[in-house]
């Protein structure tokens, strides 16, 4: 068990210094869209929450990052029933890891949501048990605990309304809030 932590934590750290935010300011704020998702532009995919500016504040007036792209995207993808962190979304940890260990005052709420596939329990528990996934790679990482809470919507709080694969695709996700 160690040891996959261990690993995990070295690809992490060795896929976080390889990766470079890009310094186009469009870039930073085009839509995350989450795999397998459609790629044609929705009304509910342009209102997304991972697509929040590289700027200090947010719409609820919380300091937020401004370091570029990797902070702006706020979500972590998840595959059908699943709860491991893709590869693709490690370097968004590692750069919401590296603000929150560098301002140990800043908190965040990371949320998991999921499609609404499944009861209503079984969706709570898998929600709640994303967003622990994405807090055991930040604590990985060096941000204490005490920084993050974690809370599941399951299905309560979908991104896209819809009854598709690209709606699922969507709502499987934990969101990173700062507070």
């Amino acid at each position: 068990m160690k040891k996959s932590f261990a690993l995990l934590a070295i690809t992490v750290a060795v896929s976080a210094c390889s990766s470079t935010p890009p310094a186009d300011p469009a870039v930073s704020q085009a839509p995350q869209t989450p795999p397998g998702a459609a790629t044609e532009s929705t009304p509910a995919a342009a209102a997304t929450a991972s697509t929040a500016p590289a700027a200090s504040t947010s719409t609820s007036g919380v300091n937020v990052p401004a370091d570029g792209a990797l902070t702006a995207k706020r979500s972590v993808y998840f595959d059908y029933d699943s709860t491991s962190v893709k590869d693709e979304y490690r370097p968004v940890i590692s750069a919401h890891a590296k603000n929150l260990a560098q301002d140990r005052a800043r908190h965040v709420t990371v949320e998991g949501n999921t499609d609404e596939r499944g009861s209503r329990e079984y969706n709570l528990a898998l929600g709640q048990r994303r967003a622990e996934a994405v807090k055991q790679g930040l604590t990985l990482m060096g941000v204490p605990a005490t920084q993050i809470e974690t809370v599941s919507f399951g299905e309560e709080k979908p991104r896209d309304a819809g009854e598709n694969e690209a709606a699922f695709a969507e709502n499987r996700r934990a969101d990173i809030v700062y507070r």
